[in-house]
């Protein structure tokens, strides 16, 4: 595919099921035409630990070390250190492979020198031969926190120690009313040569809406001349993977398409959905196209990249 001449495209992503479009957007266009910033809401610190959930499967995923049967982690993992924390009694609810855990050491180590986030995470993408520019969506800590019938709780309690089961009254995003977007993001967002945007199938609640509560980011949005496209995160009301659908219904939105295009309503100009969810309305002077959006291999990851990047060029 030849996209616009060499236009650029912005990709903005969560975890396991951005990470899927954003392979394939890798197959289809080079690093040079192609950038991705990464929720960070989901960092935490752990065992002493700086860890970037979200960058780290995004970059696992496209240097094709990452776990392909969960879609976060290391393939081929080992779990000696977490067996002898066990032993120790010591946490052990949010499991590091041990092979993980050596990116979390370089990461911190880092960070304890003064490298900033993007500056830590371009040095990780170097090593694991990531050519596609990778970066946080802020450098300044954001820490998304989900109010629950059962109190407030931090976002990895929430999703990894309690497997999202309570129920969901609010999401906030402590820190992100103070913190700036990324010198990487800010410098694609006002890139001469930016032919658009793509906001990859993550969950609008959790991964995109950090990114969206950053001081002027949904008005650079709106702004912008090119299209913002958007990828559905749901298929026939659920979610392939993760607690989309579930966190709408407790927050009393319905479980649709449509409401997740209301969500981006304010600078969405275009829209990918899977065929079998053809016939919602949607907001005026969004354009629509379906494809099936099922990612379960790399053929369909690079296909639905350039059903969008084909849709995207026909929409400008």
């Amino acid at each position: 595919m030849v996209w616009l001449e060499g236009k650029k495209i912005l990709a903005l992503c969560g975890g396991v099921g951005g990470a899927k479009l954003a392979l394939g957007l890798t197959h289809v266009l080079p690093p040079e035409q192609l950038s991705l910033a990464v929720n960070t809401g989901d960092d935490f610190t752990h065992l002493g630990l700086s860890i970037s959930p979200d960058l780290d499967t995004v970059i696992y995923t496209l240097a094709g070390i990452g776990d392909t049967s969960s879609g976060w982690g290391r393939g081929a993992e080992q779990w000696l250190c977490m067996e002898t924390l066990q032993q120790l009694g010591a946490d052990s609810w949010f499991q590091l492979g041990d092979k993980d855990l050596g990116l979390h050491l370089f990461r911190s180590e880092l960070l304890r020198r003064g490298l900033n986030l993007s500056e830590v995470t371009a040095k990780i993408c170097e090593k694991f031969s990531v050519r596609h520019p990778v970066f946080p969506m802020s450098d300044d800590p954001v820490a998304t926190l989900i109010d629950t019938e059962e109190g407030l709780l931090p976002f990895q309690h929430y999703f990894v120690k309690q497997q999202c089961r309570p129920r969901v009254t609010d999401i906030r995003f402590d820190g992100a009313e103070r913190s700036a977007i990324s010198p990487g993001l800010a410098q694609a967002l006002v890139d001469p040569e930016l032919g658009g945007v793509i906001i990859c199938p993550s969950n609008p609640y959790l991964s995109i809406d950090p990114m969206l509560a950053l001081p002027e980011m949904r008005a650079a949005l709106a702004d912008l001349p090119v299209p913002v496209l958007a990828v559905a995160p749901l298929v026939g009301g659920a979610a392939i993977k993760g607690p989309t659908a579930k966190i709408m219904a407790e927050l009393g939105v319905a479980a649709t398409t449509q409401s997740v295009a209301q969500h981006y309503a304010d600078f969405l100009t275009a829209y990918v959905l899977d065929e079998q969810d053809q016939g919602e309305e949607f907001p005026a002077g969004v354009a629509l196209h379906s494809c099936n959006t099922v990612m379960k291999n790399l053929e369909e990851k690079v296909a639905l990249a350039e059903q969008c990047l084909g849709f995207m060029q026909r929409s400008i």
